[in-house]
């Protein structure tokens, strides 16, 4: 062999040896895993035969086992046995599960939860235990789970936030008790009040902070922070009040208004948020020019053109759109169009700061309702929701009709919540409208104090129930009596007489009067059924029959013979039997400005349909206001006037007019107008006045004072004259100011909105009176509900 063979065949089995090593290697590798997968696997799968439990005493075996859903001879992983043990752990029944495999058997040992006996809540003052037990999930007698009871602690902590009491902290403590029972703690440290120590904005210029201020909901803490709860701060609130705040900048005209952000800082005691509104306002804008266009076919513009009410140079505002679209549609139902929608579509003038107008007349798609359905009225009836619809079933179907509907039912006030929805029906065409409600109370029983300075102390009890068995009907009862006055009302209301838009109702009343300022005592009963009903946008009108009983006494010991007062009384009782009506025309609250409104009112009264008295009795009222001045100031005029005819001159003292301190200040009841005094000063009475007329003008503003105070005040100058009596009773000698002579008074008011009602101070001097007037230079009123 040479050397080079010798050197191959070396070199060969080298290879080899490494070869079989390899072989060898892989061999005791793989025979190893054939060794021990079998024994892992042996000792992660179960077989078990019988299921036992231990440890429980309420409740059952088979229940504990269902929980763990295993079934005796089917095999079971490890990780099924673990997701067994997690089944019975979550049932929220045992404190501790422990599952020990025992050959084929399963041992399930389980220690309970205890029952709870009872349910405690420590520290509450704030909220009692009435209201605390609505709000926790767990129970008397009922399994105690400590995960439930956490969570109960966080919803009555949340609670407490919800009152502005950041700072309350809830602990929840178990104590054992004997035969497996526990009694649940919950110890709640409640905290102070988180109020809102300043309530500011960031950007407004043409507001100020105290006029935004007063459109939100959300106020600040003041010197009577004690009293108020609105100055709390809640987080859902201040959303609120941001969409409140983008509402008033909108029918304004500030159509760029945006809220950029709120930052609310918390204090270092956590007792105070200061809170901050930024604000861009952009520019006010007007409506600019107002047109109609038809793409209806066979439906001309001008008719629609000719109904709206919007005038170009009005302060833009969504509303206003709203409601002319709404008009457009009625007329387009009185013409027949059921399916002419209107489509507004405006356009910027930046140059003008105007908003142009289009009111674009297309037709809608044809679709029906196919019915109403009303779900959650347990106490309403139907009828009383539906009729706030103006369509039914197989109308035409228009959104914003039932938007409207919507908006009329939450304005009822006897829900909650109201959710009224569209949805598809049977067929494409048609529409089911879905409406769900939730009931709240709307009887109320309440009672209240009076002081004025001409009526004395006063206790008042009202009951009020809104929607009398269901009905959407009115009845009430009130009383209240003061030193001088005894009045008790009973009322009784149907709003949709018939099933239309006429409010029909009775009021019976009786009022017994014995005023400082007389010598007499006048009681009248009373019995008026009214109708009311809507002529015009603005306008309602009244018809009613009266039918009414007078008495009048002269008071003991202070008879004097011959007087007019005196014959009046000796008259006796009087019924009177008229019929009326009235006329009321507002735009106060629906007008075209906000902030410009008018109210104009007329009755009339004709008596002698029966009964002993023959009269006419005409009154006539109007109001003028705006605001000024950023909206601060309210400037407003009031005129208002009256006569009475009675064609046998027999009218008396409780027939005609006087003037109190709601018609003319300055001055005591009867304290001007037709007077009769003795020569001698015995007597000095007054005796009202066939006709009256009294122009107000007063100014309302604030004194600089914190709002959230409550205090504003107010500037006025009243003019007026009671004047005329009867041709039998004008004659006498001793009656004095018989003739028109004009009374002229000024003054200052202090207006005080406090929570227990508001009190109002008016401060008078009259600048021209006659001799005998009976001047009141200070009058104090105040109306507490409790």
């Amino acid at each position: 062999m040479t050397k080079h063979t010798e050197a191959l065949a070396i070199a060969k089995g080298s290879d080899y040896g490494q070869i079989r090593k390899f072989f060898v290697a892989v061999f005791l590798l793989i025979s190893a895993l054939f060794v021990v997968l079998p024994t892992v696997a042996s000792a992660q799968s179960y077989n078990f035969g019988s299921i036992s439990v231990e440890g429980n005493q309420r409740v059952e075996s088979t229940a504990i086992i269902t929980y763990a859903g295993i079934e005796r001879g089917q095999p079971i992983t490890g990780g099924q046995l673990n997701a067994a043990y997690q089944r019975v752990l979550d049932s929220g029944l045992f404190e501790t599960v422990e599952m020990v495999p025992t050959g084929g058997t399963l041992v399930i040992k389980v220690q309970e939860y205890p029952t709870i006996n009872r349910i405690n809540f420590e520290g509450n003052a704030r909220l009692k235990d009435d209201a605390l037990e609505a709000v926790i999930e767990s129970q008397s007698r009922r399994v105690l789970n400590p995960t439930v009871a956490e969570r109960d602690a966080a919803r009555i902590t949340q609670a407490y936030s919800e009152q502005g009491r950041l700072a309350a902290r809830v602990e929840p403590r178990i104590i054992r008790r004997s035969d497996n029972r526990a009694d649940l703690v919950f110890e709640i440290f409640e905290g102070g009040v988180t109020e809102i120590e300043r309530l500011g904005f960031v950007g407004n210029q043409n507001f100020s902070d105290r006029r935004l201020r007063q459109v939100l909901e959300t106020k600040q803490a003041g010197l009577l922070r004690a009293l108020f709860r609105s100055d709390t701060f809640v987080e859902d609130r201040v959303e609120f009040d941001k969409q409140v705040l983008r509402d008033f900048y909108l029918s304004r005209g500030y159509v760029d208004f945006r809220i950029t952000g709120v930052n609310a800082e918390l204090s270092r005691e956590r007792d105070s948020y200061f809170v901050t509104f930024n604000v861009e306002e952009g520019q006010q804008f007007t409506f600019g020019d107002i047109t109609v266009v038809s793409e209806f076919d066979g439906v001309e513009a001008l008719p629609y053109l000719e109904a709206l009410r919007l005038k170009p140079g009005v302060t833009y505002s969504p509303t206003l759109i709203e409601s002319s679209i709404s008009r457009l549609e009625k007329v387009a139902l009185r013409a027949g169009n059921d399916f002419l929608r209107v489509d507004p579509r405006i356009t910027r003038n930046d140059r003008d700061l105007a908003l142009n107008v289009e009111f674009a007349l297309v037709k809608g798609p044809r679709i029906f309702v196919e019915r109403i359905d009303v779900e959650g009225n347990t106490t309403t009836l139907d009828k009383v929701i539906r009729r706030q619809f103006r369509i039914v079933e197989g109308d035409p179907f228009n959104p914003r009709e039932i938007r409207e509907s919507a908006e009329r039912i939450r304005a009822l006030g006897f829900f909650g919540d109201v959710q009224v929805n569209a949805r598809e029906g049977t067929a494409p065409d048609q529409v089911i409208v879905d409406v769900d409600v939730v009931e709240q109370p709307t009887g109320s029983l309440s009672f209240g104090g009076t002081y004025s300075t001409n009526d004395g102390f006063g206790l008042v009890v009202r009951f009020n129930e809104r929607n009398f068995l269901g009905r959407g009907q009115q009845f009430g009862f009130s009383f209240s009596t003061s030193s001088e006055i005894k009045d008790y009302g009973l009322s009784f209301r149907e709003p949709a007489f018939l099933g239309r838009d006429l409010s029909a109702g009775i009021n019976l009343s009786y009022v017994e009067t014995e005023n400082s300022d007389t010598r007499f005592t006048n009681t009248v009963g009373e019995f008026k059924p009214s109708v009311f009903f809507p002529v015009s946008e603005y306008g309602r009108a009244q018809l009613r029959y009266t039918l009414q009983n007078t008495s009048m006494e002269i008071n003991s010991g202070e008879t004097q013979a011959g007087s007019i007062i005196d014959q009046e009384a000796a008259r006796g009782d009087i019924w009177n039997s008229s019929v009326g009506y009235s006329y009321i025309y507002d735009t106060r609250r629906k007008g075209l400005d906000p902030n410009r409104g008018v109210l104009l009112e007329f009755a009339q009264d004709f008596g002698g349909v029966g009964g002993d008295y023959q009269f006419i009795r005409t009154t006539g009222k109007a109001i003028a206001e705006t605001k000024v001045w950023y909206e601060e100031v309210t400037l407003r005029a009031v005129f208002e006037g009256g006569a009475l005819i009675s064609p046998d001159n027999d009218s008396r003292v409780g027939d005609r007019f006087q003037l109190n301190s709601r018609v003319m200040r300055g001055f005591d009841p009867y304290g001007i107008g037709p007077r009769e005094r003795a020569a001698d000063g015995s007597f000095d009475d007054g005796l009202g006045g066939n006709f009256y007329a009294v122009a107000r003008f007063e100014a309302e503003f604030p004194l600089g004072i914190p709002e959230e105070i409550g205090i504003s005040g107010g500037l006025f100058y009243d003019v007026g004259s009671l004047w005329g009596l009867d041709d039998g009773v004008s004659g006498t000698g001793n009656v004095l100011y018989d003739d028109f002579s004009l009374r002229h008074v000024i003054g200052f008011s202090l207006f005080w909105d406090t929570p227990i009602g508001p009190l109002r101070f008016n401060f008078t001097k009259a600048l021209k009176k006659e001799t005998y007037d009976r001047e009141q230079n200070f009058d104090f009123t105040i109306s507490a509900t409790f």
